[in-house]
């Protein structure tokens, strides 16, 4: 087998969820971190800033502006730059991913804000329970080995009354949409990504992983099981992407 099918084999196998799943997403991010930003707004023709920002109006800042917030799954931090913006905003937000190359690409537009970047794992965060008053993951939850996981640890940290915010990719449902989204992630985007990226496979992943990753209803039901209370979705741009929202209940403390 060429290295070039190996390398698209195991980004297959990652996508579905495979054992090589953390090492390979942790890889080729750290890999493509350079570019990562210029990417992200080219090949969503820079509506990923619209989403992000929709996604944070969703969190509730004006609730509690001192308070500390997570940006998990954080790349390099737009969505933490973002919070920290917000008028009025005195309180700390904690950029957290596992790939610390990401975290340095992002370090210099958020140098003198109100942000901490972390290298951490989504499945086993380094921070106390009950301390924070809001979560936020934009575009990072299917990468995760272990969804699940991550969800049951997003509730953990979050104090009760917080709330958590999941920005992902999601399938278009309507028919003519859907065939065009589809021939964009799958036939156009790749090209893009490995010409700029200079990567054989990490935007290869990238629509295979969302198609591996559950459907809007299904990833409710996550939320729900995890803990969360008050968990609704909502569709953006056609279908394209999806907003999750929950809380972690007042009344009700979670110790496992």
């Amino acid at each position: 087998m060429l290295a070039t099918d190996m390398d698209r084999a195991t980004a297959s196998a990652a996508a579905a969820g495979g054992a090589e799943k953390r090492a390979y997403v942790q890889r080729i991010f750290s890999e493509i971190a350079p570019r990562y930003d210029l990417l992200n707004h080219v090949l969503s023709l820079n509506i990923d800033r619209r989403w992000r920002r929709k996604a944070i109006a969703r969190l509730g800042v004006e609730r509690d502006k001192a308070g500390r917030y997570l940006d998990l799954c954080a790349g390099t931090m737009d969505v933490a730059l973002e919070i920290s913006t917000l008028p009025g905003f005195r309180g700390l937000v904690i950029g957290a991913d596992f790939a610390e190359p990401m975290l340095r690409a992002g370090a210099k537009k958020v140098k003198g804000g109100r942000i901490a970047p972390v290298t951490a794992d989504a499945v086993q965060l380094p921070l106390q329970s009950g301390q924070l008053a809001g979560a936020v993951v934009a575009f990072g939850i299917r990468n995760v080995a272990g969804l699940e996981a991550a969800l049951r640890e997003a509730f953990r940290v979050l104090a009760p009354g917080g709330r958590f915010v999941i920005l992902e990719f999601s399938t278009p449902r309507m028919h003519v949409v859907r065939a065009l989204y589809q021939s964009y992630f799958h036939r156009v985007l790749p090209l893009i990504g490995r010409l700029i990226s200079g990567h054989r496979t990490a935007y290869t992943y990238l629509p295979r992983s969302v198609a591996n990753f559950p459907v809007e209803e299904e990833l409710a039901k996550k939320m729900t099981d995890a803990g969360f209370a008050k968990v609704t979705w909502s569709s953006l741009s056609f279908g394209v992407a999806a907003i999750h929202v929950g809380e972690r209940p007042i009344t009700a403390i979670r110790t496992k």
